[in-house]
């Protein structure tokens, strides 16, 4: 923001150096970038933060310099002296989109007479960057550098039908704009139109067919209020930015325009003459006239800060920078000077319309402490502290990572969007249609995307054109499946778990075993087959954790990887962190090592083709007994020694009592007890 002092001077008596008054200003909170003369004048740069759009305006800065300083802010009255006849007689106001546009309002002057701007006018705007181009559009703009608020003034005589309509572009319409370039408009964009055509690109830049010239004699002057994403869309996607669009991108006070376009009015009748026609056409919902009350306990002022500000200084800085104090609590009364005077908790204050950043009890501390003075909390001053506590899913995700580190991957981080191609590479929710975004910097990526594997699978491809190849890389972030706002968020927007390697199946699996082991040493991790088109067939898995669907498991087809020019087999996992977050036990019951030795037993089943490995392990714990400790696949096996239809799956057995050691006989009666189950349940006969 722009400053001019001599400007600043006309709201405030500033009885000190433009040194210390830019110093003061920066350790409230709007930061010097630096000063300089112009003419007979300074230039001051300050820097202010998105959440204070009152201070894009002159009188937004005079207002926290006569706070600082305990002067008394002198904002222009802004009553311009109208005419007769109602404005509604001659023109009207229309607003099609509301969601872009909530409130419109046009004030009409005949008989002005367009020409040069007095020097004080062409001085001011000189200091703070605009060229003067006429006195109708310089006003406009010194009102919009006074107080922040946008405006434009129309050639009323140029508007096709008298009249005005805010509404959404149509496809493909083209606009010429006051820098004499075509744009072409979307249907997301907000136009300012009159009966046939646009005339100005709401919020960002007029049209040049209804700009005011020598020849103008009839003026409407817009003051109106934009969506700011709206604002921010249109900006970027034309590449079209003005001081207008700056401001409207960051949600100006809803009571702005009323004054603003009264001030603008006043001074054109000053500077220019003409008949302000009586009243203003509104369109659009009017703001409220008061915001919720916003109570400030006293006792929080030290206990956050940890100075002490007396009372009265809080509420005299909290006053004078606009707010109203509507309400005490008293507290007990005390004596001061021999007087009797009450004492309070707390008050009660509503914020001005044009502060939106105030709406909380911290929001008060912040500005008594900013107006008070930073520099005045001691650096060992005593702040009470709580220390933060790290949330399960924290927790859960530290685990993982360590699990998945400690297996050589290393963690990487992309974008959510993709391309068309690389979301169809791994789609494991079938034909669920991708949100997509429409913007002009992701013309080629703007599917949000489904999965993480994509994205993981580009980065492997782009380790390997750097000559790194074999690169394992995980990443743990959010997949975006819908924008019903009325999901809950694990269900719309779920964080997942994914990894790539070039390990083989059983590997992969195993590390994802091993991932529920280090949050749940209890957890039960089971698979069963996936029929997704992209895994190698027989080599993909749905994972199931504790009986709960967890995610997927398996190998890339080579149609896959290839589509990448990946030179590697692709193994990957994909599974739900908050799923592994509702099983996790992570502090778990302490069990003393075995005290005896284990004895371990193989067997070799011959199986039908579809009996799963799961269904088989279920089947030998339910039969073994309490003496069996754990259940291993030691490898299966199809061949010439094998049937047709079927397979052979050696299972390792470990026995294992916590108070003797096993006997032989033990062991075998469990053994037995196995063998008997496999046949009866599974059809499972020993291998010769």
């Amino acid at each position: 923001m722009l400053v001019s002092w001599d400007w600043l001077k006309q709201y405030v008596t500033l009885d000190v150096s433009v040194d210390e008054m830019s110093e003061r200003l920066t350790m409230s909170g709007l930061n010097l970038e630096e000063f300089h003369a112009v003419g007979n004048d300074f230039c001051i740069d300050l820097e202010v933060t998105s959440n204070r759009p009152d201070c894009l305006g002159h009188l937004g800065v005079a207002r926290e310099a006569a706070v600082l300083l305990g002067q008394t802010l002198k904002v222009p009255a802004a009553s311009p002296k109208c005419g007769s006849t109602p404005v509604s007689s001659v023109t009207s106001v229309a607003i099609e989109c509301p969601d872009l546009c909530p409130q419109y309002q046009a004030r009409i002057i005949r008989g002005a007479k367009v020409g040069p701007s007095p020097a004080w006018l062409v001085q001011r705007l000189a200091t703070v960057g605009i060229a003067s181009i006429n006195n109708i559009v310089d006003i406009t703009n010194y009102v919009l550098m006074e107080c922040g608020q946008p405006l434009h003034a129309f050639d009323f005589d140029k508007l096709h039908g008298k009249k005005i309509i805010v509404r959404r572009a149509k496809s493909g319409e083209k606009l010429q704009a006051i820098d004499h370039k075509e744009y072409t408009l979307t249907p997301e964009m907000c136009v300012i139109a009159d009966a046939d055509h646009p005339v100005a690109l709401a919020g960002v830049m007029g049209g040049a067919e209804a700009e005011i010239t020598t020849a103008t004699k009839s003026i409407l002057i817009e003051a109106a209020l934009f969506a700011p994403l709206s604002i921010r869309e249109t900006s970027r996607r034309l590449k079209l930015s003005s001081d207008s669009s700056y401001r409207f991108e960051r949600k100006l006070d809803p009571h702005g325009p009323d004054w603003a376009s009264r001030r603008c009015c006043e001074l054109i009748l000053e500077l220019a003459g003409g008949e302000l026609l009586d009243g203003a056409v509104f369109a659009g919902t009017q703001p409220s006239a008061r915001r919720d009350p916003i109570t400030l306990r006293f006792a929080q002022i030290e206990r956050v800060l940890g100075i002490t500000i007396p009372d009265e200084e809080a509420v005299r800085i909290l006053l004078a920078l606009g707010l109203e104090m509507v309400g005490r609590e008293q507290a007990e009364c005390a004596k001061q000077d021999g007087q009797e005077c009450p004492s309070y908790n707390s008050a009660t204050f509503v914020p001005p319309s044009n502060r939106l950043d105030l709406s909380r009890e911290i929001d008060l501390i912040e500005e008594v402490a900013r107006i008070h003075g930073l520099d005045k909390i001691r650096d060992d001053v005593s702040v009470p502290l709580c220390r933060s506590a790290q949330s399960l899913r924290d927790r859960v995700t530290d685990r993982v990572c360590d699990v998945l580190t400690a297996a050589g991957f290393f963690e990487a981080i992309t974008l959510s969007l993709v391309s068309e191609r690389d979301h169809k590479l791994f789609q494991p929710r079938g034909n669920l249609a991708p949100l997509s975004i429409d913007h002009p910097d992701f013309r080629q990526a703007s599917l949000l995307r489904h999965s993480l594997v994509p994205s993981l699978m580009a980065s492997r491809r782009e380790n390997e054109r750097r000559g790194s190849f074999g690169a394992q890389l995980f990443e743990i972030a959010a997949v975006y499946l819908s924008s019903d706002k009325t999901l809950p968020q694990s269900q719309s927007e779920p964080t997942l778990v994914s990894f790539v390697s070039g390990s083989a199946f059983a590997e992969m699996k195993g590390l994802v075993e091993q991932l529920a082991a280090r949050v749940n040493s209890l957890a039960v991790v089971t698979a069963r087959p996936s029929s997704l088109p992209q895994f190698v067939p027989g080599r993909g898995a749905e994972v199931l954790l504790n009986g709960q669907f967890w995610g997927w498991l398996g190998e890339l087809d080579r149609s896959v990887s290839d589509q990448l020019d990946l030179r590697d087999t692709v193994s990957i996992a994909e599974l739900d962190l908050s799923v592994l977050e509702a099983n996790a036990n992570l502090v778990p019951k302490f069990q003393p090592w075995p005290q005896y030795q284990g004895s371990s037993r193989d067997l070799n089943f011959v199986l039908d083709d579809q009996v799963t490995w799961n269904s088989l392990e279920e089947t030998v714990r339910n039969a073994a007994g309490p003496l069996l400790e754990s259940v291993g696949f030691g490898g299966q096996y199809k061949g010439k020694q094998i049937p047709d239809g079927k397979k052979s799956y050696l299972v390792t057995l470990l026995y294992c009592s916590p108070d003797r050691t096993l006997t032989g006989e033990e062991i075998e009666a469990a053994q037995q007890s196995v063998i008997s189950s496999c046949a009866t349940q599974l059809g499972a006969t020993l291998r010769a």
